[in-house]
């Protein structure tokens, strides 16, 4: 298995039963010392995990056994138990195959035992791994080894040492296999000589490691273009067409945009470093110096100049790239998966009544109406409520578009307008609040909605088994006020990689991308719940314990026998065992049922400790739910013990708020009315947007101009800002300020500082002469900001939505960084070295005593 590798659950159980006790235990409490928890809560997500529990339902049900474990310290201990488990058996395997093999050692066995990456154990195991055709085991059949050893062991000449070997004429490897080999003559012996002594020098893993550490401080990364016929074609890499920095300096997207531009072959990648001072270290290693005769010494100081150009630095660039794409994958992935949370968690509308309107130009404004519960609303003559209009140009029907607007707003009583926020968007935005403001019967409110994966649904099988009905080109339309309405519910339907606010999403390893969004989807679904009378196969399908399988099942049950009056009902479904009923029954939620705890957070195995609460109060439980007053008069003490999974607090908690919404309180952002394009925008201009994705160098904000602008790290904040996500979340509304337009590569850069106070003229000149001793030493601000925040490039996709989203936020980095770069340049006087360039951004004078 590569270190890359996804383990499924039957690959993670097959290696727990593999290890011992002593083993387990080993790594329960290396993940409680790691994570900063006890290994009793260790041990005890280990035993409900391994019987099968989901990590939602462990979270919200089995709370007093794992001591309150929340789920995201479950998902790491989850991500880390899987790891250590992978970890321990192929550490068993490799002992195994030296032991086999007769090389193992007591200091092998150490460093296995203490190595802590995949790519670690791999190392350590790499010089023993078989290998019949290399060209030193070729040598070692031909019989070149005695005088391998009589080189290394003798005061010998090389030649010498080959003066009594006979070429054999038949040569077979260690199982008996003839191969070919040509020794017949004298340099092609030697040459098989020195693949002896390499290939046994390679097992000097301490100077490995020496020198490993050694270079991966002291070596660039290098990026040049492919050829002068990609210069154009790939325009978009161009920061990367001659560029060098230090490896071990290298920030994760940089890494992420170079692979891009080399797998899309408009880049080469090269790692550059010394040799000379790492053959050193090996000739003083193996003290060839002292070596004699003369002769034997150089043969000796060319075998270690080979071990190093040809075995260990490939070997060493290798790993050291591996192990930053790694990090940089897993970084991106982490970026991926925060941003998807915080999309799946945004503000529901609520049950609302929404006209969905998908803009459009030549093929018009597609538009349809849903109810209050998601359903496409019906007319007198019982179709589908839609429309399609075209009032933008070739056609330009604005009339007749306009009075089809107000007569669908009229009639349904439409609450709310859900505009895409692609193609010709504020231009339809625009319109409809014309129609609006010149109708005061209207009570419609506009909204622009990310549209985002929204034709991807349009033709999946999903939107043709639930719009069976539509076109598919009102389909979207539909998706986009269901967005509204419910954002989780809605954007389930879609694969996470469609609604494009990852980061290099196309670039990492695709299984564990996929795992990750997964457990956040059903971390964000099971921390709502839904209805299981109206939920859809796509958002059942991410209910603890539920598959797609159960999930189709329950929804034809639905279908063919009305709706569920219990959580009782659903043991009747098809494949929905006892297990599964009690992973998913207290996330699943029957409204107005013959039981009220049913649309609770309540789980069934806590219904008869809720009735002995009742029996206190002498009230019915409709009484009691809800009535914070009462429930707080309850005695807890003599129940308290009966229950070890779930806290009687905690079914208290939710009595008292049953099936609270974890979910903020909708808002939406104003955009102003005369910005409608980039070229409506100017440097200096202060606008409202909404955060539309967060990533390692920033965060991107949609101010409704068809191209979301970048607000980089260095402009989040007058304080140092470690991680965007700690300051905004993908839906939050915020202010900006434009500081960069470039209008011919479609970018915009934003700042989130507050705009500072200029300072006066006097306290300019004495910031400055403060300032310009340290100018001598030190470069401007202006000049590092530009040369160290280097860009990101981005990788077309075939989507409306890849292109707009995931290209706009690669290449966006590049314009805001050298765009903010110049503007500083040009603000900061040239004398005013950093100090003082930091006091004037601050808006910080510096006078003298």
């Amino acid at each position: 298995m590569s270190s890359t590798d996804t383990l499924t659950p039957s690959q993670t159980s097959t290696n727990a039963q593999v290890l011992d006790a002593t083993t387990h235990a080993n790594i329960h409490d290396k993940l409680a010392r790691a994570l900063g928890i006890k290994t009793a809560q260790v041990n005890a997500f280990v035993k409900l995990y391994d019987e099968g529990a989901t990590v939602p339902f462990i979270a919200r049900y089995r709370k007093e056994k794992t001591q309150n474990l929340d789920d995201a310290q479950l998902r790491a201990l989850e991500k880390s138990l899987n790891y250590e488990r992978d970890m321990a058996t192929r550490r068993l395997k490799i002992t195994e195959l030296l032991s086999t093999q007769g090389n193992l050692t007591d200091e092998l066995q150490t460093r296995i035992d203490n190595a802590t990456s995949k790519l670690e154990l791999e190392d350590i195991y790499l010089p023993y791994r078989p290998r019949r055709r290399s060209p030193a085991a070729k040598a070692r059949a031909a019989g070149l080894d005695v005088a391998a050893q009589a080189i290394l062991t003798q005061e010998i000449a090389p030649t010498d040492a080959l003066a009594d070997y006979q070429i054999q004429s038949n040569v077979t490897d260690d199982s008996g296999q003839e191969i070919e080999v040509d020794f017949g003559d004298i340099e092609k012996q030697l040459a098989g000589v020195q693949a002896i002594i390499v290939d046994e020098w390679t097992q000097a893993l301490d100077l490995l490691d020496n020198l490993r550490n050694g270079f991966a401080k002291t070596a660039s990364i290098v990026s040049t273009v492919a050829s002068e016929e990609k210069r154009e074609v790939g325009e978009k890499f161009k920061d990367y067409f001659e560029h060098s920095e230090s490896l071990a300096r290298l920030p994760n997207h940089r890494l992420l945009a170079m692979l891009r531009g080399r797998q899309e072959n408009v880049l080469g990648l090269k790692v550059e470093g010394e040799d000379a001072p790492f053959i050193e270290k090996i000739i003083n290693h193996f003290d060839i110096d002292a070596k004699v005769p003369a002769a034997r010494r150089e043969f000796l100081a060319e075998a270690a100049s080979s071990l190093w150009k040809d075995k260990w630095r490939p070997h060493i660039e290798h790993r050291l790239l591996t192990e930053k794409r790694l990090t940089a994958e897993a970084d991106a992935i982490e970026v991926f998966a925060n941003n998807l949370q915080h999309l799946l968690m945004s503000a529901p509308a609520g049950r609302k009544v929404i006209l969905g309107v998908d803009p459009g130009i030549r093929h018009g404004v597609k538009m349809a109406i849903v109810d209050a519960q998601g359903h496409v609303m019906l007319n007198s003559e019982d179709k589908p409520v839609v429309a399609t209009v075209y009032p933008f140009a070739p056609d330009n029907k604005i009339d007749e578009a306009k009075a089809v607007i107000d007569e669908l707003l009229s009639t349904y009583q439409v609450d709310l307008v859900a505009i895409g926020n692609g193609t010709a968007s504020r231009e339809t935005d625009a319109m409809i609040k014309e129609i609006l403001a010149a109708n005061d019967a209207l009570k419609a409110k506009a909204v622009i909605v990310n549209e985002s994966g929204a034709s991807v649904y349009s033709a999946s099988e999903l939107a043709s088994d639930e719009l069976a009905n539509l076109d598919v080109s009102v389909r979207g339309a539909v998706s986009i006020a269901r967005r509204l309405q419910d954002p989780l519910s809605e954007l389930v339907k879609v694969d996470p990689k469609a609604i494009g606010v990852g980061q290099y999403q196309h670039d990492v390893n695709q299984n564990q991308l996929a795992d990750s969004l997964d457990k956040v989807t059903q971390d964000s679904v099971n921390a709502v719940g839904v209805d299981v009378n109206t939920a859809s196969p796509a958002i059942l399908a991410h209910i603890a314990g539920l598959n797609k399988n159960v999930a189709q099942q329950i929804v034809t049950y639905r279908k063919e026998h009305g709706a569920f009056e219990s959580r009782e009902a659903l043991k009747n479904v098809p494949r929905l065992g006892v297990k599964t009923f009690e992973q998913a029954a207290g996330f699943l939620r029957v409204h107005d049922g013959s039981n009220p705890l049913d649309a609770t957070g309540v789980h069934p195995e806590s219904y008869a400790l809720v009735d002995s609460l009742l029996a206190q109060t002498g009230k019915a439980l409709p009484n009691l739910i809800g009535n914070e007053g009462v429930l707080n008069t309850i005695d807890t003490t003599a129940l308290a013990a009966n229950d070890d999974n779930v806290s009687i607090k905690a079914i208290l908690d939710e009595l008292a708020k049953p099936a609270r919404d974890p979910r903020p309180e909708f808002k939406t952002a104003n955009f102003r009315d005369d910005v409608n394009s980039i070229k409506d925008i100017s440097e200096g201009m202060t606008l409202e947007g909404v955060v539309t994705n967060v990533t390692a160098f920033g965060c991107f904000i949609d101010v409704g101009v068809h191209q979301d602008g970048l607000v980089h790290i260095s402009q989040m904040a007058n304080d140092f800002v470690a991680d965007p996500m700690n300051r905004v979340k993908p839906g939050d509304i915020v202010s900006v300020r434009v500081i960069s337009i470039d209008e011919k590569r479609g970018r915009i850069g934003f700042s989130m500082k507050p705009e500072a106070e200029k300072p006066t003229r006097t306290a300019t000149k004495a910031a400055e002469a403060n300032s310009s001793n340290d100018d001598k030493a030190t470069r401007p601000r202006s000049s590092r900001t530009a040369a160290d925040k280097r860009p990101s490039s981005s990788k077309p996709r075939g989507s409306r939505q890849d292109n707009r989203q995931e290209g706009r936020q690669d290449k966006g980095s590049t314009n805001t960084r050298g765009k903010a770069a110049k503007t500083e340049s040009t603000e900061v006087p040239s004398k005013m070295g950093t100090f003082g360039a930091l006091l004037k951004e601050a808006g910080v004078t510096k006078t003298k005593k």
